[in-house]
């Protein structure tokens, strides 16, 4: 399981030739992620810079960005995936936690791009053959991270995921920040609810938790272009995402899209009830 913005180009294991695991349709929208980030990361005044998305959309041969072009739908997506970047930046950088989460990571670069204080890890989950195309791109670029980096291979909806995490050495007992980015839409009711409770097993008291809040998807506009993606939506925990958090023991703030566009300076074109939500864990 991992993120998605746009359409999704080849996998990562057929563009790289080195991955013998084919991934999963969801997987696979990683890359279109990385082709989001490369297009902002080339605006002359861009939210964020992500120096290596563009080596993975070049490594998996996708074509070129056109965020300019395409439907409402998918011109809807580039700017929440944009938005979505520089705010959960900003917000794992003010958490201060000396271990940082990034669940369904893939092609993710915070461990390197961020400006972490000394001694933060972070530790990567995601699916085997996502972890070993990104690893290879970036070892091929010479990139060193500015964290202590961890990987671990791992399918989210098995339940060992937890107890392999910790064995890799995170500290239940600290607090910790966690990244749960463009996932639970993946997810059933059910399954979003497992992870979210595994996550709130290993959370200290004071740890955070970044995700987004979520919809239905059979309301989502219909796009044929994107059914690629929609078709895999199954919703996580709906609109009531932040309900869900307050009454299994974290206490949550949403924060919609439309106020972090104003904040970013990138106002959206109509009104929007979606958002981001930032929980911390009570005691």
């Amino acid at each position: 399981m991992t993120t998605s913005d746009q359409a999704s180009g080849p996998t990562s294991d057929q563009a790289s030739g080195s991955t013998s695991e084919p991934l999963s349709p969801v997987s696979r929208t990683a890359l279109s992620v990385a082709r989001v980030r490369a297009h902002e990361s080339a605006r002359p005044e861009p939210l964020f810079v992500d120096p290596y998305a563009a080596a993975f959309v070049a490594a998996a041969d996708l074509p070129a960005p056109a965020a300019d072009r395409g439907s409402a739908l998918a011109k809807s997506l580039v700017a929440h995936g944009i938005l979505r970047t520089r705010f959960y930046d900003d917000r794992l950088l003010a958490a201060g936690a000396e271990q940082v989460v990034l669940l369904a990571a893939g092609l993710d670069t915070r461990a390197y791009r961020l400006d972490w204080p000394a001694g933060t890890r972070v530790f990567e989950l995601d699916l085997a053959p996502v972890l070993a195309f990104k690893d290879q791109v970036l070892d091929g670029l010479g990139a060193r991270p500015s964290s202590d980096r961890s990987t671990l291979p791992a399918d989210l909806r098995d339940p060992d995921w937890p107890a392999r995490l910790v064995e890799a050495g995170f500290d239940p007992a600290r607090p910790s920040a966690w990244l749960a980015e463009g996932l639970l839409v993946y997810l059933t009711a059910e399954e979003a609810a497992g992870l979210l409770t595994a996550v709130a097993d290993l959370a200290a008291p004071g740890s955070r938790l970044l995700l987004e809040k979520g919809g239905d998807p059979a309301a989502a506009p219909q796009d044929p272009s994107l059914a690629h993606i929609t078709d895999l939506w199954r919703g996580g925990l709906g609109p009531d995402t932040h309900g869900w958090l307050d009454r299994h023991g974290w206490t949550s703030e949403l924060t919609t899209l439309d106020r972090i566009a104003e904040t970013y300076g990138r106002p959206l074109s109509r009104a929007t009830t979606r958002g981001f939500i930032e929980a911390v864990r009570r005691p």
